[in-house]
């Protein structure tokens, strides 16, 4: 049997949540719409097929959805290059391999994207998930479910590792457990009121722990 560490990357492994705001309120400035930063930051996480409605109303999204995400994209594009991998990211990915355990990481970002921040933490060869291999994304379980399905567990069990509410969302609906990082800036009482088993504030405070982790 196979246990298996599954992992989010925006905010757990790479720092963009930040990003992701920013870009999404030039991108709704583009239609003179203003959206708080705030609001924003608090939907990322879901993928962008949710978050248009989810900040901007039904009406927002029916009239300018695709548009919006198209301008999303094109703002964030300038700012790949700042992206860093957040402190431990390697060494979590490298530590989980070593001791055994199936990695496979579940991210909602467009597959550029991903494979830009698999090379950031020199994980390119880390099996993983993306905005086109779902229909649905977080906090739908879908995610989580297709990136099950790319490692062999041969029976053994699963955890979900996030940094958002979203992740403890769709990792419930999932039938997985849960452990979050504080570093897509959600509170320790906010992520365990959704469900998180543990709250970390940094990757290696979570690496000491992996032979602890609660599995299903």
């Amino acid at each position: 049997m196979t246990n298996t560490l599954v992992l989010d990357v925006d905010g757990t492994l790479v720092d963009t949540n930040y990003h992701h705001a920013v870009a999404w309120f030039r991108a709704f400035r583009r239609f003179d719409l203003t959206v708080p930063t705030w609001r924003l930051h608090r939907a990322i996480g879901m993928g962008g097929d949710k978050l248009v409605a989810a900040v901007a109303g039904e009406h927002v999204e029916r009239d300018r959805g695709d548009e919006l995400r198209e301008a999303w994209e094109a703002e964030f594009e300038p700012m790949l290059a700042e992206v860093r991998p957040l402190e431990g990211a390697h060494r979590l990915v490298s530590a989980a391999r070593e001791q055994d355990l199936a990695v496979v990481l579940a991210s909602s970002g467009k597959r550029r994207h991903v494979d830009h921040y698999l090379g950031l933490i020199d994980a390119v060869d880390v099996p993983s998930t993306s905005s086109e291999d779902v229909a649905e994304s977080k906090p739908a379980p879908d995610l989580v479910e297709v990136a099950l399905r790319q490692v062999d567990r041969d029976g053994g069990r699963a955890v979900v590792i996030g940094d958002s509410v979203w992740d403890c969302d769709a990792a419930h609906r999932a039938g997985l457990p849960v452990v979050c990082l504080r570093t897509g800036g959600f509170g320790e009482a906010e992520l365990r009121e959704h469900g998180a088993s543990a709250v970390y504030e940094e990757l290696d405070q979570l690496r000491a722990d992996l032979t602890d982790l609660p599995m299903a």
